[in-house]
């Protein structure tokens, strides 16, 4: 973490679960380590609070729980153990409040839900995470709500679609291809039309970007990938002012009923206190890997906001204090996607990111089946892109495991071609 950037999330668990915040606090990677708000915390691990709700000793002492907004009663609503998360999430954020869910597309589902209504326009970043697109092409027109996609690393060109828009959905970078996009320019375009924003910042996780800090209204995660780091967990969190936060807990959260369970809580929590050493290894590690790519023959380009061949630099260092794992990059020939997969040693074929394992998914597969990026098409998405998650192992291994799939997959290739021939 940068030297700027230490101190600007300040604030410690206060007695009374809540945040108390001074500029004498410790530093985020300190605070992360430290007792959740959870009282008495006498072990090292916070409680679990593994109940469904929750007792009261008298009519006063439930009536006062419920008055107050705060009060744990059902755990649909609010639990102490996922409270504890949220208020970490809301620490690093630099937020109000967090409000923690499910899955991250409940996360993604509630916040824009709770902008929308029938005859809203939504402007929203092409190459989204695809359920996302999926939220916003299938299930929102039923509604009557509009979604227009456009190029978020153009402004004029989202200046030009925001006319009557009532929400501005972005992704700093975006899906697959990690575009990147002047996120002051477009939060100060947005509140001009009337609309607010929401980002999401999954890939860079509130250590590397802070988008609040530039205009955004709300943030969310889905915080099954960095935020867990452990690849056992399912879970997404929203972040912002404490108004917009209260109003998504009071109606999409206890509406729709997208809660976290108090053990995923917890075991996010655990996940939190190596977020900074992970994200670490993953840059180091993920330089080394698009080094390695961006000097091959058989590789086209490679797609990650933090090499320093990115044609967006300036927004880089403008909004980010480095990159996580996660990249992409195209092969020279479409024959050759399916032998480099099928011949790769530690890089697993999933379709997620963000735990501790290496992690390969071709476009091809959504090109061809209709799969989890069945958008691909339709945003330009090449069928030789290839996503690469670097995991937490060895990165001379993970280099050479892609060394020798490469070289794999050309050797099969030609002898295809001889075979052709003859």
């Amino acid at each position: 973490m940068s030297e700027e950037r230490k101190g600007r999330t300040t604030g410690r668990p206060g007695r009374n679960g809540e945040l108390e915040r001074d500029e004498d606090s410790f530093d985020i990677e300190t605070l992360l380590l430290q007792d959740a708000p959870l009282p008495p915390a006498h072990g090292a691990a916070p409680a679990l609070h593994q109940t469904s709700l929750f007792t009261f000793a008298s009519f006063s002492e439930m009536r006062a729980a419920i008055e107050s907004k705060r009060g744990t009663l059902y755990t649909r609503g609010r639990n102490p153990t996922v409270r504890a998360f949220e208020e970490k999430v809301a620490l690093l954020e630099g937020a109000e409040d967090a409000v923690a869910f499910a899955s991250g597309m409940a996360a993604i589902a509630a916040a824009v839900l709770s902008n929308v209504e029938s005859g809203s326009k939504i402007v929203c970043v092409r190459n989204v995470y695809p359920d996302a697109h999926k939220l916003m092409t299938r299930f929102l027109p039923r509604y009557g709500v509009e979604t227009v996609f456009v190029d978020g690393s153009d402004t004029d060109a989202v200046a030009a679609k925001l006319d009557g828009a009532s929400l501005l959905y972005l992704e700093n970078p975006t899906t697959l291809l990690f575009e990147l996009q002047d996120l002051e320019a477009l939060t100060s375009l947005a509140r001009e039309h009337g609309a607010i924003t929401i980002v999401d910042n999954s890939w860079a996780t509130p250590l590397l970007q802070r988008p609040l800090d530039h205009g955004a209204d709300l943030v969310l995660h889905s915080a099954s990938k960095y935020l867990s780091g452990h690849s056992d967990v399912v879970a997404g969190v929203v972040a912002g002012s404490g108004e917009r936060v209260a109003a998504i807990r009071d109606l999409e959260l206890m509406v729709i009923g997208g809660k976290l369970s108090p053990f995923d809580a917890w075991l996010l929590l655990r996940g939190l206190r190596t977020l900074p050493i992970r994200m670490k290894r993953h840059h180091s590690s993920a330089e080394r890997v698009a080094e390695f790519l961006r000097d091959h023959p058989a590789v086209e380009s490679v797609n990650y906001p933090g090499d320093r061949d990115n044609p967006h630099s300036e927004l880089f260092d403008k909004y980010f204090d480095g990159a996580g794992g996660l990249l992409s990059f195209e092969l020279t020939d479409e024959r050759l996607v399916e032998p480099f997969v099928d011949a790769l040693r530690v890089f697993r074929l999933g379709v997620s990111w963000g735990g501790f394992e290496s992690l390969v998914y071709p476009a091809l597969m959504s090109h061809l089946t209709g799969g989890p990026y069945s958008a691909t098409a339709a945003f330009g998405v090449p069928r030789t892109l290839v996503r690469l998650f670097v995991g937490l192992e060895d990165p001379g291994d993970l280099v050479s495991d892609l060394a020798q799939a490469i070289s794999t997959a050309r050797r099969t290739l030609e002898k295809g071609e001889r075979n052709m021939e003859v």
